[in-house]
């Protein structure tokens, strides 16, 4: 039987593609699935594209792999995870790998990750991103776990990945669930990214009157310039079609319910048991939520609103919507980037921050030019507290003040909610203000609560004996 270099079992569309991508650049890739007529179609369809070695059962699929094996799962996180790997951890022998390249939860990685390092195997938990054409032709790739481990399939991780100027788009990220937790804030971030060009949409049709076709414009003009990104390419493509039964924009016949699949979620969950302040993020996420409300929405239909609707679009407000976005980006991504810092803080995994924004540079949903600029931002300093205070992106913010600060107040005018440039802008005044009203929260919680406090003058905890005579006590 010829050796496979790796394997891929679970063949759906990622599976597939991916299998296919490393077949495609010279590696002989052993395929299974559970379901063996996926298996064979898969080789029947694309048997032209490289060396696959098809297996029917688990244990002609181990055999098939060279040593140290390299099996990669590509079936759904959580349960199906866990009983593929109960069916071949078992087939295994000391020093080989299993990697797991679904969205799993970092969490279940690290459990996964203990589990099988005490029986010999290695573990990676490798964040995927870029989707199914990303699969097939390049994607970003985040594997965790090991370091042996990455000596071993480093290499042809890195070998399948997207290039940017001839660097891969794969890196090891860290020990365990490492890998995971990038993938995850990534996710975050691309909510946020996606509810800020959604935002941008709607105030240029709703407050400006611009008609879909016309905005598709305006989205390919910020497309050759700062804004270039694939987010920002596919939105120009999505308003530019036509929806052929109706004749109608294509925007206007899609349902306004917004799914997710719970990365994003989790990217605030964990924000929240790390106390890091991701509320671009989070709202993103809250305002997904909301669109999936249809009856809240209707039985609130009738509220008041204000009389004042729409702006007109003569007035040049397309170039402050873009100032705004670039601005609320750059928060959306110093949020995302302060906790994958305070996660590899927090667990000791030692992450890279210039190099997680390397390789998102090329093949991951998030892709953007100025992503770039943030490498930059961290390879001049490794331990830049937040993206706002590097020099490139403050005299942006800077530039960006006036449009960003009337696109948010026209928006309250004229009752469109922008819950994402709202959120980004109340992030960046709350971090450069010299004081905030937390003291009074602070002087709120010792009087119902005793908590204590600290003053600006002294050193130690405090609490005011707010029920008697008032007196300050240290406890």
């Amino acid at each position: 039987m010829d050796k496979a270099r790796i394997g891929v079992t679970g063949l759906a569309v990622m599976g597939r593609n991916l299998a296919r991508n490393l077949a495609r650049h010279g590696h002989p890739v052993a395929v299974h699935n559970r379901t063996p007529a996926k298996t064979k179609d898969l080789v029947e369809q694309f048997g032209h594209e490289g060396t696959f070695v098809a297996a029917e059962t688990p244990e002609v699929f181990v055999a098939s792999l060279e040593r140290p094996r390299r099996l990669v799962i590509m079936v759904k996180a959580g349960a199906p995870t866990d009983a593929v790997i109960d069916v071949f951890a078992p087939l295994l022998e000391e020093g080989d790998m299993i990697v797991d390249g679904g969205n799993a939860h970092f969490a279940d990685t690290r459990r996964r990750e203990a589990a099988l390092r005490e029986r010999g195997l290695h573990f990676v938990g490798a964040g995927i991103s870029g989707g199914e054409e990303g699969a097939l032709h390049g994607p970003s790739i985040m594997p965790g776990g090991s370091a042996e481990s990455y000596e071993a399939l480093g290499p042809l991780l890195e070998d399948i990945s997207a290039k940017v100027d001839g660097t891969p788009c794969a890196v090891h990220v860290g020990p365990d669930g490492a890998g995971h937790f990038v993938k995850m804030v990534h996710n975050g971030i691309e909510y946020a990214d996606m509810q800020l060009i959604a935002e941008s949409y709607d105030l240029l049709r709703r407050a400006a009157g611009h008609a879909p076709g016309e905005i598709a414009e305006v989205f390919r003009t910020w497309n050759t310039g700062r804004l270039e990104s694939y987010l920002i390419e596919i939105t120009s493509e999505v308003l530019a079609h036509t929806d052929a039964e109706t004749g109608k924009p294509f925007v206007d016949v899609v349902v306004d319910q917004a799914e997710q699949k719970g990365t994003g979620r989790w990217t605030v969950q964990i924000a929240l048991d790390l106390g890091v302040p991701v509320g671009g993020i989070a709202e993103a996420v809250f305002a997904r939520s909301v669109s999936g409300h249809a009856a809240l929405r209707e039985a609130a239909q009738g509220l008041p609103g204000p009389l004042t609707t729409t702006i007109g679009n003569g007035n040049g407000f397309a170039e402050h919507v873009e100032r705004a976005l670039y601005a609320s980006k750059i928060v959306a991504y110093a949020q995302g980037f302060h906790q994958i810092q305070a996660g590899s803080a927090e667990y000791g995994w030692g992450i890279d921050s210039g190099a997680m924004a390397t390789i998102w540079r090329g093949g991951c949903i998030i892709r953007a030019r100025f992503l770039d600029r943030i490498r930059a931002a961290y390879e001049a300093d490794p331990s830049l507290p937040t993206l706002l205070t590097d020099d490139h992106f403050a005299e942006a913010l800077g530039a960006a003040q006036d449009s960003w600060r009337f696109v948010v107040a026209t928006a309250a005018k004229l009752g469109i909610p922008t819950p994402g440039f709202s959120a980004a802008l109340a992030y960046y005044d709350s971090l450069r203000a010299e004081r905030l009203p937390a003291a009074l929260t602070q002087g709120q919680r010792d009087y119902f609560g005793a908590h204590t406090y600290r003053r600006t003058d002294r050193e130690g905890t405090f609490h005011t004996l707010w029920g008697a005579d008032r007196t300050e006590v240290q406890p």
